[in-house]
């Protein structure tokens, strides 16, 4: 069946979306235009362009569109304004006394010296009240609406892709079992049979007194010891890519710690002092644990910065990944990479300890001989 291709909604650029702002709010100032009160035009001219950098710097835009409110009616860009910093910022309680300032603005009257209030006892008092609260704590309910939908699709997007790795994952371990498998197949039957046939064909070889059988068991032999050898080449790959699909290419090495960190996606920093001489071995858990730190901070701290610290002390390589506290909600985890680099430290003699830190983050240390093999 044919599957057309996705449909993706076109999103305007966000400066022509502030630039359509920007003339709303001149259009708010014409309509409302008073050429005998250059203050109150001043006010409204400046709070219609300020919204030009309302995405960079929400707090002063609305601190400088304010005061349209106060002393005209041009009142949209008051408005967005403050909707932009209620769909930016987080903090509630700046959010809280936003509203209820708009509010005061809109029921005050500037006529100099002295501002005219609103009077209590009028008939129409509670409805303008009513009116100008609404109208302030709106753009407040809609900017958190916004914020809250922005948010949810990232994580909706963060949890897609943790799922697609998961399958990922599931795939990857379904294919060495499959090849485990064929490896043992292929040691145990295959290489068996084969020892047998060149057994039997030295027996002939050395028992028959015809050249021509001599002849014909000694290229038996010969091709048998030859399967053998490409049998055992066959199975140490199988065995070896048995963990995940990349094992054939070249593996890893100290030398590559500078473009895995720069590559991570994150702030981090990272201090070694390690000499080139180490072994593969040495080098490869080294690279496979700082690999899985950053995958981890990645996923499970997002928005943390960290530190990488690798160094040489008595003979043994202490490698150590510590991050801050997220910034952001984390996704929850399984923690298969963390029983798989525990798996690759009891191969190698060394010791993996992982935990949160005092101030709220999270690190991983390594401890393995200078000379360990594998």
């Amino acid at each position: 069946m044919r599957r057309w291709p996705a449909v993706r909604s076109y999103r305007p650029p966000a400066v022509l979306w502030d630039a359509v702002l920007v003339a709303a709010a001149l259009v708010d100032v014409r309509i409302h235009f008073a050429p005998d009160e250059p203050l109150r035009m001043v006010c409204a001219l400046l709070a219609a362009l300020v919204l030009a950098a309302r995405r960079r710097l929400p707090s002063p835009t609305f601190l400088l569109a304010l005061p349209s409110a106060l002393v005209s009616d041009a009142v949209f860009a008051t408005l967005a304004a403050l909707y932009t910093l209620a769909s930016l910022s987080r903090h509630r309680v700046l959010l809280a006394g936003c509203a209820p300032a708009y509010a005061a603005c809109d029921l005050t009257w500037w006529s100099w010296p002295a501002p005219e209030f609103l009077e209590p006892h009028e008939s129409s008092a509670l409805v303008t009240v009513t009116y100008s609260v609404a109208t302030g704590v709106a753009p407040v309910f809609l900017g958190r609406l916004v914020q809250a939908r922005r948010e949810l699709s990232l994580r909706l997007d963060e949890i897609s892709e943790a799922g697609e790795h998961e399958r990922l994952l599931l795939a990857q371990g379904v294919l060495a079992r499959e090849r485990a498998q064929l490896a043992r197949e292929m040691h145990d039957v295959v290489s068996h049979q084969v020892s047998l046939i060149a057994v039997r064909a030295g027996a002939l070889q050395v028992g028959s007194r015809d050249p021509g059988t001599r002849e014909a068991a000694a290229t038996i032999r010969r091709l048998s010891v030859q399967t053998l050898e490409e049998l055992r080449h066959m199975v140490s790959v199988l065995r070896a890519s048995g963990s995940r699909p990349t094992e054939l290419t070249p593996q890893p090495s100290l030398a590559d710690l500078r473009r895995l960190v720069d590559s991570s996606g994150i702030e981090a920093e990272l201090r070694t002092d390690l000499p080139d001489d180490l072994p593969p071995a040495v080098q490869r858990a080294v690279y496979r644990t700082v690999q899985e730190a950053l995958t981890n901070v990645r996923k499970h701290a997002p928005g943390a910065t960290a530190t990488i610290h690798v160094r040489h002390r008595g003979g043994t390589v202490h490698a150590t990944v510590a991050n801050t506290a997220p910034t952001r909600p984390a996704l929850p985890g399984a923690h298969h990479g963390l029983v798989g680099l525990r798996q690759r430290a009891e191969l190698l003699g060394c010791t993996v300890a992982s935990g949160p830190t005092p101030d709220g983050g999270y690190a991983l240390r390594l401890e393995l001989p200078a000379e360990a093999t594998t």
